[in-house]
């Protein structure tokens, strides 16, 4: 029988389907999470609470000679973390860095944008990347980045494209306001401070 799963903080499509067995994709184009599809535009960030619907693992035979060793590999492992360094809103190009992701320590350096594309474990939690060989130490928390129309999710987004939101707990909060219009500002768009759909669009754009 299916089982339905609450996510907690941090958990994702690919992490939930990880730990029951199954590709992500399964799990997420499964009937019974439609709704939460169609909720959550995005299988990596779920909201605490979200109700997932986990379908039955299937059985699926191989034949082989025996007698003799078999090698099979799993499909969709591992997952990738994307992510673009800046400072002041100017990428940070061809930058050596350090990740350090469950006790697994990748090194490498930044493409001509400042991006990076690592390889990970689905079930992958954070660590850390170092930068300036050392002097930098930046928090990776994966699956912790809430839903953009949750508030939670807005001001996080703000606050890591360098804006100053406090400590935010609901959409009243006057320091997300003035973020947002600092935000609108600078990206053109019409000036409310409100989490309006142009605004969520441009900050997801920004900042997937």
């Amino acid at each position: 029988m299916p089982k339905k799963v609450i996510a907690r903080q941090g958990d994702s499509i690919p992490s939930l389907a990880h730990s029951n067995g199954h590709f992500w994709e399964t799990v997420w184009n499964d009937g019974g999470n439609a709704d939460l599809k169609q909720k959550r535009p995005s299988p990596n960030q779920l909201a605490p609470g979200d109700e997932v619907e986990i379908p039955d693992l299937r059985r699926k035979d191989e034949s082989g000679a025996t007698e003799q060793r078999h090698r099979f590999k799993r499909k969709g492992v591992p997952s990738i973390l994307r992510l673009q360094l800046k400072t002041l809103g100017d990428p940070r190009p061809n930058e050596k860095y350090t990740l350090e992701l469950d006790g697994e320590i990748i090194e490498g350096t930044t493409d001509g944008e400042g991006k990076l594309e690592q390889p990970i474990p689905p079930d992958c939690k954070g660590g850390r990347l170092l930068l300036n060989d050392g002097a930098e130490v930046i928090p990776v928390k994966i699956g912790h980045l809430d839903p953009v129309d949750i508030v939670s999710g807005t001001a996080k987004r703000l606050a890591n494209l360098g804006y100053d939101v406090g400590t935010v707990t609901n959409w009243n909060n006057p320091a997300l306001k003035s973020a947002l219009e600092a935000f609108q500002r600078a990206q053109k768009l019409d000036v409310t401070g409100k989490a309006d759909d142009a605004t969520k669009a441009k900050l997801l754009e920004l900042h997937p």
